[in-house]
């Protein structure tokens, strides 16, 4: 599972031009769900999104996480992030999931963020979406569980 996230004043969601998801400030999450993923991943990379210190205390400092802050989490399916690009000038997905594995993973993570964190914002999984975000610093991290 590998989730990329962005600190964010604003972020929204669009399907159709239709704004599906908008949060302020908080967490822009894009996730990737690989063929291997399962409850320990989804549940270890909510904690470390949740818990993780990027946003800044009163001396300037990445001391807080999103709930010190009182931030929202916008949660974004993105498989482009499982590619390999090491190889070759076309992405591979061979290490993706499945998009009913990876729908249900992703409807998972977001079940267990809304059950033992904060109720989040979502995009729509497998839909054309378009994503738009004031990156607040620019402030972006990986995580590879």
């Amino acid at each position: 599972m590998i989730g990329l996230i962005q600190r964010v004043k604003t972020a929204d969601v669009k399907v159709d031009e239709k704004t599906v998801a908008s949060i302020q400030k908080g967490i822009l999450l894009l996730l990737g769900v690989e063929k291997t993923d399962g409850q320990l991943q989804l549940e270890k990379l909510a904690k470390k999104v949740h818990q993780y210190r990027i946003f800044n205390d009163d001396n300037g400092k990445m001391n807080l996480n999103l709930t010190d802050v009182g931030g929202k989490l916008l949660v974004v399916s993105q498989f482009t992030l499982v590619a390999q690009t090491d190889k070759g000038n076309r992405p591979g997905f061979s290490l993706g999931a499945s998009p009913e594995h990876g729908k249900h993973i992703y409807n998972a993570f977001i079940a267990h963020v809304n059950e033992q964190y904060q109720s989040c914002e979502t995009g729509i999984f497998g839909a054309d979406m378009q994503v738009s975000l004031v990156n607040d610093g620019p402030v972006t991290f990986q995580f590879k569980i």
